[in-house]
């Protein structure tokens, strides 16, 4: 099969190395080689995590820079810092909603609008998929299912080879069953969102 190469980046608690070990899950239980790999920097003081997730023959675990074929991106400034990872023909789906890092509440920092971030990154890419991500977790009233908007929109962009219903299978089995009703409702809008 056609090697893909996934990056998944947010901020810590956002849920991405959840989502990415889901993905992972879902590919090898259609026999699919794949390879999930983590970086989870200062994650407990609201900094970056990055999750790579490598479907087909390859022979390392890490997304070098231009080489993502698909970028995750859960914050819109995580995912405008992680554009070196992007080519001209990456597809990004990112979430607009920001969350922006203590140094900017502090004033210490400036945040660039989202717009300006999807405008940035809108230029560099093959594709970009964006919509607020948090509305709709909050809609399914479940404001911790970001990650399976963000899930739903990978799937429903049709980039990789692994379909809903393997993916849903394995949100049944993987996550708990108090939010199972609302992420699987939110995995449909996100899925939604990427058509």
């Amino acid at each position: 099969m056609e090697t893909k190469r996934l990056v998944f980046i947010a901020v810590g608690g956002q849920g991405n190395l959840l989502a990415s070990r889901l993905l992972g899950e879902a590919a090898l239980s259609m026999n699919i080689p794949t390879v999930v790999s983590e970086i989870h920097g200062m994650a407990q003081r609201g900094g970056i995590v990055e999750s790579a997730v490598l479907m087909g023959d390859v022979t390392s675990p890490i997304v070098s820079g231009a080489e993502a074929d698909v970028l995750i991106g859960f914050e819109p400034l995580e995912t405008l810092r992680a554009l070196g990872k992007c080519n001209g023909d990456t597809v990004v789906i990112t979430n607009t909603h920001p969350l922006p890092p203590f140094t900017v509440a502090i004033g210490q920092g400036a945040y660039p609008s989202p717009e300006k971030s999807l405008e940035l990154i809108g230029a560099k890419v093959g594709k970009l998929i964006s919509f607020d991500g948090n509305a709709i977790a909050e809609e399914v009233g479940n404001p911790l299912s970001l990650n399976m908007v963000m899930l739903g929109a990978l799937i429903g962009s049709g980039t990789i080879p692994v379909g809903a219903e393997e993916m849903k299978k394995v949100i049944a089995i993987s996550t708990k069953k108090a939010f199972l009703e609302s992420n699987l409702k939110a995995f449909d809008m996100g899925m939604a969102k990427a058509n």
